[in-house]
């Protein structure tokens, strides 16, 4: 073993054939990251940046064979890096986007969203432009079995899509490191930070983009009295969007952010002139009580119109 030695790539751990990953922050989500790439064959974690030093010892208990280094940099120094993950909180992706491509040209993950500002909208562009290594968004939620098997679905149930609902009911945010994700100017805001999925979902469901939007949402229940650094949270826990596509389609994602009681943490809804087709997704495992008995798995349910099917109809 190859033992890592903090702030430098002098403990570099190089596996032949395999593929060598750098880990740019390893919070919850890298930690994440570092448990799959673990089950990969054939991956390897190189060198892993974390400036918060008890995650960083966090992942090394998971990862012991991966060099700690202190900063983007050294970590870019480190030889024969194949690709690297993006798990930093997300006002820091574009900045660190930009300096990874000052130094390197290496296929990159980035965990959602890639920018949280608007008006970052044209450096981003030029960023796509002049990268020369693909980028991948990590927009998880279509590769999950139950809304793949939707989208498989989905035409054929409802004889094409009319209307479209993404229901999430769900626990507060989480805890992130620093609080970062308590604040609009971090994160993006809700709708970016955790309903950009969704949005996602809506463009590949419809296989259209939007021509009109419409929104109404706030602040009503969670952190209300939550301040970090003289600066009182802002982030809005409920709300309403409703999107009119270019083919005709319209969709709606309701979110709430207060009801972790709910047996199904996410719910999608298609409608069109033969039937209706749902996916019912609970929420993480962990979370759910083991008082209530095993957990809810996901279901998949096809209501045709024509025979109707009866209500515990189940495809």
């Amino acid at each position: 073993m190859i033992l890592p030695v903090p702030g430098t790539c002098n403990g570099y751990s190089e596996r032949i054939n395999m593929v060598n990953y750098g880990i740019i922050g390893c919070g919850m989500m890298g930690h994440e990251h570092l448990k799959n790439i673990k089950l990969l064959e054939g991956t390897n974690i190189s060198a892993i940046f974390e400036p918060n030093s008890g995650m960083a010892q966090s992942a090394l208990k998971l990862v012991p064979e991966a060099a700690l280094v202190d900063s983007l940099e050294k970590l870019l120094e480190c030889p024969n890096l194949d690709c690297l993950v993006i798990a930093s909180p997300n006002h820091c992706h574009l900045q660190q986007l930009f300096k990874i491509s000052e130094i390197q040209k290496l296929p990159i993950l980035v965990e959602k969203p890639l920018f949280t500002a608007v008006e970052d909208k044209e450096l981003i562009l030029k960023f796509i432009r002049d990268y020369q290594a693909p980028v991948w968004v990590a927009m998880e939620y279509r590769y999950m079995p139950p809304i793949s098997s939707f989208i498989n679905n989905v035409d054929t149930v409802t004889g094409g899509i009319n209307m479209l609902t993404i229901r999430e009911h769900r626990f507060p945010f989480l805890r992130k490191v620093g609080d970062w994700n308590r604040l609009n100017i971090n994160s993006g805001g809700t709708f970016v930070e955790k309903c950009c999925h969704f949005f996602d979902l809506m463009r590949l469901i419809t296989k259209s983009e939007p021509k009109r939007i419409m929104a109404s949402a706030g602040q009503n229940v969670n952190h209300l009295d939550e301040v970090y650094n003289g600066k009182k949270s802002d982030i809005l826990d409920n709300g309403y969007v409703i999107v009119d596509f270019e083919n005709g389609i319209r969709a709606m994602l309701e979110l709430c952010m207060f009801a972790e009681g709910s047996k199904y943490q996410e719910e999608i809804i298609a409608m069109g002139h033969k039937g209706k087709l749902e996916t019912k997704i609970p929420g993480p495992v962990r979370f759910w009580p083991q008082k209530l008995g095993n957990p809810p798995v996901p279901l998949l349910i096809k209501s045709p119109r024509h025979p109707m099917a009866p209500p515990n109809y189940r495809g």
